[in-house]
Parts: structure tokens; sequence; C-alpha cells
């Protein structure tokens, strides 16, 4: 009878559910965590201590004792010497494993304990005088409660034997990549005979894992490429413009553009005036220039006739973005809408009717932009800022808003190449890779929390030499248990040191309309200092704004701290960045503030965030809609990735039904994810 995962008892299907396993090949994929050596059985005596072992004895003494506490204490012996068996929770039948005079199989790690050496809750098996070894390691997967690991190996000893595991790639493929054969390659990580080295197990060097590691990636390689080909077969409008408002723009500039910004300009000015939708990300650091450039592209679109979204997560970013475009279109006649959450029904009401009617050529907002009354005369460009927070669904519904529209996405969180190279596989990548002359370099500084009095006073300075400085707390409720200070403790502390200054304060839970005056009162020097939560993180602009303070620097990302960092140095005055830390600081923190502490370049920092702590915080919610690595490492494979990118290309255009047969294999049943 063949596996079939929906034929088991629903909730054995639920567990399996909860680890992915959805078909019979997904049991195939579930790789164990690591490995128990049953294929040794070491004489008492000579077990090592301090690593784990299997002995085989017989019980020569068992008791349920109760001091310190009560728990299950066991001698067991062979001809050569003796241990103890210490179980602190134990359940009737290992009392009667344990009983006097039944022969057991232990495996666990000894230790010198009070009563000499022994084993703490070792794994027990009762055995008789001719139980064999096991001849391979004793796989052990990742499991969920109510799964035990028996009931897991049999299920997928089962799918072994029954699940096709020929190979989906050629034989002269395989051999030219020095690659083995995937039905060998999954039988080893499965069943690993004792003389593979375990280290090269456990740290995936084995070419075992290669193999699988580069089966991930070719399928999740041929995914993206066919998605990105999805999209050049649908039409969009074409946006052919002279330039000519674009060029008035510029000229009331008091700045000239880069030469970066004047190249990914020109790139997506080629992609606008092309049939197929554009799927471009603009990515660059902190204070590179992206905004004018989306604002020339959005020019561009209403010069060819048609409107333009631009959608930001929040409401600051958003508002900041509407005031600043609407300074820059007004003067050309070109009439700004402004659409949030927190508009009043009258504002909202005609807000909708000038996007509705098409008076209103660029529209600016948060997610309000997408919902079923948001209606578009004729939307020709979509503009996300800070794309990776939103969901797949909240983009495509912005975009369905439209038909086809072109879309631009924004991103301040610079991506590594890798990452590039394999989630943002999908997309055509502009980079502002060059900041506008004139910046002044921030000075970061590392300062710990005794001396906050010193940093106080430092603001005084600065606030007495007529600029401003924000300072930055994680929380804004008292939390015991990760002893933070608070944004409202910190106000409150900061406007009693500070009496003959303004100090604001601005947190998520105000209202959006009193977020935007505590903003808009900083914007104007009416404050001199505001105390915020990470609200401020993106997009907020103060030129005259020369000093951030970080509280609990120790405690947030790198991506997140280098965001922050950006809110200063965004004029010619000099500027600071104080991280304030409270110790012992663990070895993850010390890392990051290391980094940030020595470099202020945005793609070293994101390239050091990967390393760190993995893809998952530059995806954010597009995770949604992209198959993930569960096997291979972005950093530790780039030379996978890079052949399976090759190879990818080359079955696409020469051998589209192994292409097919592969991503079968890797994606059956999680076609949605291809859709996106």
């Amino acid at each position: 009878m063949s596996l079939d995962i929906s034929t088991l008892p629903k909730a054995a299907a639920a567990r399996l559910a909860k680890l992915g396993i959805k078909r019979a090949f997904d049991l195939v994929l579930h790789l164990p965590l690591r490995y128990e050596d049953e294929t040794h059985l070491y004489p008492i005596v000579d077990a090592p201590v301090g690593a784990p072992a299997l002995v085989e004895g017989t019980v020569v003494h068992a008791e349920v004792t109760y001091r310190p506490r009560r728990q299950l204490l066991a001698r067991v012996a062979d001809a050569t010497g003796e241990l103890y068996v210490r179980l602190l929770n134990f359940y009737p039948n290992q009392q009667q494993q344990l009983a006097l005079g039944k022969r057991v199989r232990l495996l666990g790690e000894i230790r010198r304990g009070f009563f000499g050496e022994e084993m703490v809750h070792p794994k027990i098996r009762s055995v008789g005088e001719q139980t064999g070894l096991a001849e391979s390691l004793t796989p052990v997967y990742p499991t969920v409660n109510g799964l035990a690991q028996p009931a897991l190996r049999k299920l997928i000893a089962q799918a072994l034997k029954q699940c096709e595991l020929s190979d989906t790639l050629p034989a002269k493929l395989l051999d030219d990549l020095g690659l083995m054969p995937f039905a060998a390659a999954v039988q080893l990580l499965h069943h690993p005979t004792p003389d593979i080295a375990q280290r090269a197990l456990s740290e995936r060097t084995h070419a075992a894992w290669l193999r699988l590691k580069f089966d991930e990636l070719l399928a999740q390689q041929l995914s993206m490429r066919l998605a990105y080909r999805r999209r050049r077969e649908q039409t969009a409008p074409i946006l052919s413009a002279t330039g000519t408002l674009a060029q008035q723009l510029i000229a009331t500039l008091p700045f000239g553009l880069t030469g970066a910004q004047q190249r990914v300009l020109a790139e997506i000015r080629h992609d606008l005036a092309s049939p197929h939708p554009m799927q471009r990300l603009l990515q660059g650091d902190v204070g590179a220039g992206k905004t004018i450039v989306a604002a020339l592209a959005a020019l561009d679109a209403i010069e060819a006739g048609y409107q333009v979204a631009l959608m930001a997560p929040t409401e600051i970013l958003a508002e900041q973005h509407y005031k600043k475009l609407s300074a820059w279109l007004a003067p050309l006649g070109i009439e700004v809408a402004w659409l949030a959450g927190s508009l009043k029904p009258r504002a909202k009401a005609a807000a909708i009717a000038q996007v509705e009617s098409g008076a209103a050529r660029l529209a600016i907002g948060t997610h309000a932009l997408f919902q079923e009354s948001v209606a578009f005369a004729q939307l020709g460009l979509a503009i996300v800022d800070e794309q990776h927070r939103f969901g797949v669904h909240q983009r495509l519904a912005l975009r369905g808003k439209g038909g086809s529209p072109h879309q631009l996405m924004m991103s301040a969180t610079p991506i590594p190449r890798t990452l590039a190279m394999s989630f943002y596989a999908d997309l055509d990548v502009s980079v502002v890779d060059e900041l506008p002359p004139g910046r002044t370099p921030i000075k970061t500084r590392l300062v710990s929390d005794a001396r906050r009095e010193e940093m106080i006073e430092f603001v005084r300075k600065v606030a007495h030499e007529g600029r401003q400085a924000y300072w930055v707390c994680p929380l804004i409720e008292e939390s015991e248990a990760l002893e933070l200070q608070t944004a409202i403790d910190t106000h409150i502390a900061l406007a009693e040191a500070l009496p003959e200054y303004h100090v604001g304060l601005v947190h998520g839970r105000l209202k959006a309309a009193e977020k935007a005056e505590v903003m808009a009162a900083f914007a104007r020097n009416e404050l001199q200092v505001l105390v915020a939560t990470t609200v401020i993180e993106v997009g907020v602009d103060v030129p005259n704004a020369t000093l951030m303070v970080i509280e609990h620097a120790e405690r947030m990302g790198l991506a997140q701290l280098h965001q922050l960092r950006g809110r200063v140095g965004r004029g010619a005055l000099e500027s600071s960045c104080v991280l304030l830390y409270s110790g012992p600081l663990g070895e993850v923190a010390k890392q990051r503030l290391k980094v940030i502490f020595e470099t202020t370049d945005g793609f070293v920092i994101a390239r050091e965030d990967l390393r760190i702590r993995g893809p998952g915080e530059f995806l954010g919610s597009r995770q949604s809609g992209v198959p993930m690595l569960r096997f291979a490492d972005l950093e530790r494979d780039t030379d996978l990735l890079e052949q399976a990118r090759d190879v990818a290309s080359q079955l696409l255009e020469r051998a589209p039904a192994v292409a097919e047969a592969h991503l079968a294999r890797w994606l059956a049943g999680r076609e949605e994810l291809l859709k996106t």
C-alpha cells in the first residue's frame, strides 16, 4: 500500500503539516538535524566521559529516592564496570525498563556526578543477549509534540522505498558539476554509515548535502526565471515621454543629479517605454537620493497621460513624501492627492473622487491606496517605498488597480548580492550607489549607558548651538523582563534635565494626526529634542538634526541601527550617532555594534547582517511569495548559487522538460509561490 499523507489519521496529518509535510515526497526531503551513533558499543570502563556513548549492561540496583528531589536512580553493570542512571522525570514504563535484572542499552553522555560516573536521562532500550547493533547512524529529525522519532523514522523509511528518486537532471550535467546522484544523496543523508565524517554531515559540506543544496537553489532559480518570463508576456502601457516635466523639475532643484541617479533614471525610463510591466527594485543607501529619481519617473508617466500611485508603509513616511512631492510638483500644475487611514470621511471622499476622476495625477498614501473604494482613472505606474514591509498580496492589490501598471519598488536597506541573485532574481535591480555631494560623514560612538548624564550634556550642547537631536528608545511601556528604558520615561527625564529646551515625544501608539503634528513641530525647530521609538526609522528628513542617541542599541538589528543613524547627517553640518548600550554584551550584540561602529557603508552592513541573522530581515513580507531555502546557505554556498543560476538559464532554453520535472519535484503543492 502506497504512502498517502491525506489518508493518515487527522491528528498525524496535522502534525506533519506543521513540519511542512503534505505529500510523501516531503518526507524524503525532511532531513535529519543530527545523528546518534548506535553502531559501536563501549565497555562501560572504556566509555568516554563528556561525549555521547553507547553502553550495555544489567540493572543491579534501582530505587526511587526523594533527596534532594524525587528521582529514579539505577545502577547498570557489565563485566568491566558500572555506572549510575538518573531520571529526574520518569514514567512507569521507564521504571519497568530499569527494574532489577533487566538488560538495557543506554545512549547518552557520561559525566561525573555525586554518586560517581552517571548518565542523566539517557536514551534507554531494552535488549536481549543477541540484540544486534545498528548498521548506520540513527537520524534525529525535526519534529513537533505528539510525533515521536520512531514514528517519523518509520514514515520516512516508507517514503524512501516508495517515492520515485531517479534523477531529474541529465547524467552529463551531474558529471560536469561533480554532483552525486539524487537517490544516493538522500539515502546517505537519512542513513549515513559510521565511516562518514560526522563533521561533514553536521556542517553540511558532504557531497550528499551539496547535491541537495544545488537542487534546491536550482528549483528557486527556475521558479524566479519563470515568474520573470510570465511578466514579460503581460502587456503594460507604453509610457513614452519627452522628459519635459522632469527637466522643469530638475531646473528648480538646488542640487544636480549624481551620475548614479542619472544612470538609474535611464534604466527606469527604458522599462517604462516598453510594452511589458516594469518590476524594478530601486535600492540605495540611506540618503542616496532615491525619492527624486522616483519623482522624475512619476513625471514621465504623468507626461505620458497616466496616473501614478506612491505607497509607503507608515503615515509619517507617506506624509513626508506627500509634502516633498507636492512642493516639487505643484509649481508644475500637477495635482497630488493624499490618502491615509487617519483622514476624516469628507477629506477621504474628496481625495478618492480626485483619484477616480483623474484630476489627481499622483496619489500618495499608505495601504489606504489599495482599498476597494479607491479606483484610478488610468494608473500607469505604482511606486512602493520600503517594499519589504508590504506583503505580496498588498502589492498585488495596488498593482491590480490599473490592470498591469509598471511597478517601481524602493528600498533603503541595501540588498547583498547573493540575496539579490536568489530571492530577487525575478526583479530588475537598480542601485543608487553614490551619495550626493556635500554630505558630511556621520561620527559613530559607542557609549555605556552608565555615562547617560554625559550624553544629556552632549544633547544640551547641540541644542545650545541651535541644532536638534533625536533620542530613540526601543519600547514605549515598561517591561520588567527586558529592563529597557522606555520612551515615556526618557521623555520625562529629558524634559526635566533640559528645562530650557522643548522636548517632544513620538511613538507608535499616538494617533496619526498627533504623530504628524509632533514631527512637523520638530521639522520647524519648535522642538529641540525628539524622544521617539523606531517609528522614525525610515524617511524622516530634518537637516538641522545632527545628533542621534540610540538607547539599548545592543538589542537592535544592524539594518535598523543603520536606518536610524541615517536620520542625521542629511545636510552639511557635522553629525554624530551615539549608540548607548548596557552590558554584559552577548556575542551577536558585540558583532553588530562592531560592524555599525566601523562602517557607514550600507552594503557592507547588509552583507554582515545577512551573515549574522540570515535573509529574513531583508525579505520581510516578501517571504510569502518566494520559495524559501531550507538547506542552502547564501553566504557559504555562493558557488552553488552561481552554478544554479547558470544551469537554470540553460535548462529553460534547451531542456524545458527537464526544468519542469525538477520544479515538479521541489515545488509540487506549492505552485502558488510561482504566481506572485
